[in-house]
């Protein structure tokens, strides 16, 4: 089965148990956003329906995972805390690897 029917699919089968009445903005245009692709239009969906992208939530996290480590003064808390910013850091890079191979056009 090819995605596009895979989707159409999923569609009609919300459609039929109702999980489609009554949404925002139903029978109206999308809103126009800035940037025009279809990374930012997802990104803006998902900012709507107050939903985080992973990448996002990850970028939170090594930021915060950086303050922590800036306030640490034992050299084993400094360790575990470089430990964990470099587990998060590795799992961001994955996350931004997957969404350029998934959005590549060519």
């Amino acid at each position: 089965m090819k995605w596009r029917d895979l989707a159409e699919h999923q569609i009609q089968k919300a459609k039929a148990q109702g999980a489609l009445d009554d949404l925002k903005g139903a029978g109206k245009p999308l809103p126009k956003r800035d940037g025009g692709d279809i990374v930012s239009a997802g990104m803006g969906i998902m900012a709507e329906a107050g939903v985080l992208p992973r990448e996002i939530e990850l970028k939170k996290a090594v930021d915060a995972q950086r303050e922590t480590l800036a306030a640490c003064t034992d050299p084993a808390d400094q360790k575990a805390a470089m430990r964990k910013l470099a587990d998060l850091e590795m799992k961001l890079a994955i996350e931004q690897e997957a969404r350029r191979k998934f959005y590549r056009t060519s």
